[in-house]
C-alpha cells in the first residue's frame, strides 16, 4: 500500500483527499492541527487516517513524514521549508501548490542528489496557468513561431448568480492569504519596457478586461512576471504579464482599505475592550463624534463614497465587541472578512483563467491566441477553487507514485512529461481551457 501524507485540511483539501482515496493501492493520512477537520475529509474511509499534528512540532512532523512515501503540503507556505528539510533528511518526495521561494529552490542540487522530486506550483495559479501556457507555447514553437506577447490572468470569484454582496468577493481559500497578497509588489514587461508597481500602488495600477463567457473584470498585476520569460522559454518576448482578476470596484476599495491601515500587522489593540468603530477612529485620528466625515477626510473621498458604504456593511463602524483578544488590526480585519464574505449553502464560486498570446511566424503571419477557462463550483459539493487547486496536485501525486512522472529536483509543471498527463486527466473532469485563434 502506497503511503501519502497530506498536511493541512483546509478549504481546498477535500477533492485531493477523495481523489487519492479512490485509488485502491493508496493509503492517505491527513494531518491537521484540528483533527476534526481531518476526520471530516477522511469520512471513515477504510484507507484514510486522520491525525492531529502541529507542523511547528518538528518531532511529530518528522515521525509523520517518516511513515510516508510522498508528502503533500497544503499548509501555509511559511511552513513549507520545515516540511521540505525533513523530506530531504528522510528521503521523501514532496508536492505543494505554492510558489517556489528562493530557499526552496536552493534545495535543488540536494534533492537531485537524493533522487527525489519536489514538485511545486501544481495548483491553479500557480499550476494550471503554467501547464496551459506551456501547451500553447510549445505548439507555437513546433509550428516555427515565437511568442511576442503573453498576458495571463486568473481569479477566484463568486459565480455571477451568487455575487450578492457589495464587495463582489467571497472566500474560497484563506482570508489571510488574500490579505497578504494585497501587500505584494508587481513587475511586468510591456512592449519592451519593464513596469514596476510598488505595494502602495498595487490597486491603483489596473485595467478592465473582457473575459469571454464571463463578463468584464478588473485586472491588476500578480507579483513579478519577468522570471517566467525564462521559465516558459520566451526570453525574447516584448510583453510578459501575470494578473489577478476581480469584480469591478475591487481595486479602488482595497486601495482605501490599505490606506486606512486595515492590513497593518504591527498595530495592536485589545479587542476585549475595543470595538471596530473605536479602532477605525484610532486609525484616522478621530474622536468618534463625526467618524464618517473623518474617514472621508482621511481618504480624501466624498462621504457618500461606496467605500464608506462598504465599511458600514462589513461592520467596521460597529460598537460590537469581537471575540478577539490582543490582536493586530490585520487580524481584526481578517476576522470580519471571514465572517461576512462567506458562501451560503448552495452558493457556488467561479474560477477564471484567461491567457492572451501573440504569435509571430517566419512567413510574416501574426495571430492572437486566447485560452480561457470559466469553471464553477458544484452546488452542494466542492468549490471550483478547491477542485482546480487540489486536483492537479492529486493527479501529479498519483503519477509520481506510479512511476509515470519521472524526474528529480525542485521543479514546477512546465515540462511536457508533467503537464500533458495532468491536463489530459483534468479534461476528463471538465476542467479545461477553450482556445481560439485570430489572424492579426
Amino acid at each position: 500500500m502506497k503511503q501519502v501524507l497530506v498536511l493541512g485540511a483546509g478549504l481546498v483539501a477535500r477533492p485531493l483527499v477523495r481523489y487519492l482515496l479512490n485509488e485502491q493501492d493508496i493509503q492517505v493520512t491527513v494531518a491537521s492541527r484540528t483533527v476534526s477537520k481531518a476526520e471530516k475529509l477522511i469520512d471513515s474511509h477504510p484507507r484514510g487516517i486522520a491525525q492531529a499534528i502541529d507542523v511547528q512540532d518538528e518531532e511529530s512532523l518528522r515521525a509523520a513524514i517518516k511513515k510516508a512515501q510522498i508528502v503533500i503540503s497544503l499548509v501555509p507556505w511559511i511552513h513549507h521549508m520545515n516540511v521540505a528539510n525533513l523530506c530531504v533528511e528522510l528521503g521523501r518526495d514532496l508536492v505543494t501548490t505554492s510558489y517556489v521561494k528562493p530557499e526552496m529552490q536552493a534545495l535543488d542540487d540536494t534533492v537531485r542528489e537524493k533522487g527525489l522530486i519536489f514538485l511545486n506550483e501544481i495548483g491553479v495559479d500557480p499550476g494550471i496557468d503554467h501547464m496551459a501556457a506551456m501547451s500553447v507555447i510549445n505548439r507555437v514553437k513546433a509550428a516555427g513561431g515565437r511568442i511576442s506577447s503573453f498576458y495571463s490572468y486568473c481569479g477566484g470569484l463568486p459565480a455571477q448568480r451568487d455575487n450578492n454582496n457589495p464587495l463582489g468577493y467571497k472566500f474560497s481559500w484563506s482570508p489571510v492569504g488574500v490579505m497578504l497578497a494585497a501587500k505584494n509588489n508587481g513587475r511586468y514587461l510591456k512592449n519592451g519596457t519593464i513596469v514596476n508597481v510598488l505595494p502602495e500602488h498595487l490597486f491603483e495600477h489596473y485595467w478592465l478586461l473582457d473575459v469571454p463567457g464571463a463578463g468584464t473584470f478588473e485586472a491588476y498585476v500578480n507579483r513579478d512576471a519577468l522570471p517566467y520569460m525564462k521559465i516558459y522559454g520566451i526570453e525574447d518576448t516584448k510583453s510578459m504579464y501575470r494578473g489577478t482578476l476581480r469584480n469591478v470596484g475591487h481595486c479602488e476599495s482595497w486601495n482605501y482599505f490599505k490606506k486606512l491601515g486595515l492590513l497593518d500587522q504591527e498595530r495592536i489593540f485589545d479587542f476585549r475592550h475595543t470595538s471596530p468603530r473605536e479602532t477605525m477612529a484610532a486609525l484616522v485620528d478621530s474622536n468618534g463624534d463625526n467618524l464618517l466625515d473623518d474617514i472621508a477626510r482621511f481618504l480624501d473621498i466624498p462621504r457618500y463614497s461606496i467605500t464608506i458604504k462598504k465599511l458600514q456593511w462589513m461592520g467596521l463602524l460597529s460598537e460590537e465587541i469581537l471575540p478577539l483578544e490582543q490582536k493586530s488590526v490585520f487580524d481584526m480585519f481578517a476576522h470580519i472578512l471571514e465572517d461576512k464574505l462567506v458562501y451560503a449553502p448552495g452558493e457556488v464560486d467561479m474560477l477564471l483563467q484567461h491567457h492572451e498570446f501573440v504569435a509571430e511566424y517566419s512567413d510574416g503571419r501574426k495571430t492572437l491566441l486566447t485560452s480561457t477557462m470559466v469553471d464553477t463550483g458544484i452546488e452542494g459539493g466542492d468549490s471550483s477553487m478547491a477542485r482546480t487547486v487540489s486536483l492537479p496536485a492529486a493527479i501529479a501525486t498519483k503519477l509520481i507514485l506510479s512511476g509515470q512522472l519521472k524526474g528529480t529536483g525542485v521543479c514546477i509543471p512546465v515540462q511536457p512529461h508533467i503537464y500533458e498527463p495532468v491536463l489530459k486527466e483534468l479534461d476528463t473532469m471538465n476542467i479545461r481551457l477553450i482556445e481560439h485563434e485570430t489572424t492579426l
